[in-house]
């Protein structure tokens, strides 16, 4: 999320909350689809992270590109911290390690991402060339520490840097050492929102496995085809991961919402300055517990809309569903994460078929799932049945997805197309995160330093 809100309105009741969800249902022929991706900024001549401040920085990036775009810089006190389009289309942010985030607009088809993406990064390459900075597109980062990491000057993150060690043990790795590839998408009402998230809750995993790019860890290979996935095992368990809830057929809004109440809080904003709030919860909150700890103690829609924005389940629940199980990847990548998940989601038949095809998966099992997937990939099993085999036929189906839009649409639009890259993992029966090691134990003679050279954008 590039800005956090000041809606001042007040915020009085669960009800308040509920209906907040619930009014981003829409119509079908509204669906949209919005794409984010996250990469790793680096110096071209020693492959060092780039800092914040400086004439060839991560702020000079920001700028040049304002005056490229003309889009509103988003500031921090007088840091700048990201970029908003002027009609709420679209956000430029910074994570917490430098990492650049493009929050893509909503589109109306796969071409349309594939194309917005392709854009921004021949921009950002254009102002960043004369720096000597690129940037790479995979899911961990593959060789700076911790302490080599940069980090932003963006208050939330303060806060958050602060509470992470202290409700996991990985939080700071998912800060600062992991990119994604995301994708946002429409529903037409609860008992569709409903479906959607259990079909993309329990097959996150599978998304994890197939996109897994983050086998390096401070150089060396880290035994993990996804080290980004295992890191969501222990990063703050109270608002990540898989919901329980969330497999039951009477599943809502309601739920979600006294689910998110009991989540501690990061922080509320008044006048520009954040207040850390990580020693309660939204409950509590409602309930009063910052009277005479802050002067505009009562809650507002803006403090309810900025705590949804920090809560990190695998399919987050906003005023649309946020698939949150992926590494980030090369530019292709970018296509195929939506391309995945909007056949399988946005036409009717794949969603009924992927709910038939995991339909008796319980909690437990795709918990177990998620729990080795981050080492076994696609050799993982759920029910007795191979990833790979899963991965096959949800391929099938997100394909058949694809193809019936281009029907019902009658523009001729073939989407299907932007699934090669994992038509491409079924063939070979491997990742990129399987790719980058044998290239490491072979051509890279057990140096991480070429990945920065042949997957940058």
């Amino acid at each position: 999320m590039a800005r956090d809100t000041t809606d001042q309105t007040p915020l009085s009741s669960v009800s308040d909350m509920t209906a907040y969800l619930a009014a981003g249902s829409k119509a079908k022929e509204q669906f949209r689809i919005g794409t984010e991706h996250e990469k790793f900024v680096f110096f071209r001549a020693d492959n060092s992270p780039v800092p914040y401040f400086g004439d060839a920085s991560i702020s000079a990036l920001l700028k040049g590109l304002q005056k490229k775009s003309s889009w509103d810089p988003i500031m921090d006190g007088d840091n700048i911290i990201g970029l908003g389009e002027p009609t709420g289309m679209g956000a430029i942010s910074i994570e917490p390690g430098g990492q650049f985030e493009l929050s893509g607009a909503p589109l109306e088809n796969l071409h349309q991402t594939c194309k917005e993406s392709n854009q921004h990064l021949a921009t950002l390459r254009e102002i960043a060339e004369p720096m000597g900075i690129r940037f790479l597109g995979i899911g961990g980062s593959p060789k700076w520490t911790l302490a080599e990491t940069p980090r932003m000057p963006k208050s939330r993150y303060d806060i958050m840097t602060r509470y992470m060690p202290k409700v996991g043990t990985k939080g700071l790795d998912m800060m600062y050492r992991t990119c994604t590839i995301q994708v946002n998408l429409d529903f037409a009402s609860e008992e569709d929102m409903r479906r959607k998230m259990r079909v993309s809750m329990k097959l996150q995993s599978l998304a994890t496995a197939l996109f897994a790019s983050s086998p390096f860890t401070e150089g060396k290979p880290n035994g993990l085809s996804s080290w980004r996935g295992d890191i969501w095992r222990d990063t703050d368990n109270r608002r990540s991961g898989l919901l329980d809830f969330t497999f039951r057929d009477d599943f809502g809004f309601r739920d979600y919402v006294e689910w998110a109440l009991d989540v501690p809080m990061y922080f509320v904003v008044r006048d520009g300055h954040y207040h850390d709030c990580t020693h309660v919860t939204f409950r509590q909150f409602m309930n009063g517990a910052l009277k005479g700890e802050i002067a505009a103690w009562e809650p507002t829609m803006g403090d309810w809309t900025n705590h949804l924005s920090t809560l990190f389940p695998d399919v987050r629940l906003k005023r649309f569903l946020e698939m949150r199980g992926a590494d980030g990847g090369p530019w292709r990548r970018i296509c195929a994460l939506p391309a995945f998940w909007v056949g399988l989601l946005y036409d009717d038949e794949a969603l009924t078929s992927a709910d038939e095809l995991t339909k008796e998966w319980t909690f437990e099992e795709v918990n177990a799932l998620r729990d080795v997937v981050p080492v076994q990939g696609l050799k993982a099993s759920i029910k007795g049945h191979g990833l790979f085999d899963v991965a096959r036929e949800v391929i099938g189906i997100s394909r058949n997805g694809l193809k019936n839009r281009a029907r019902l649409n009658g523009d001729g639009l073939d989407e299907s197309v932007f699934l090669a890259p994992l038509d491409e993992v079924l063939a070979k029966k491997g990742t990129l995160a399987d790719d980058l090691l044998m290239l490491y134990h072979g051509r890279w003679n057990q140096s991480v330093e070429p990945v920065f050279e042949e997957y940058q954008y």
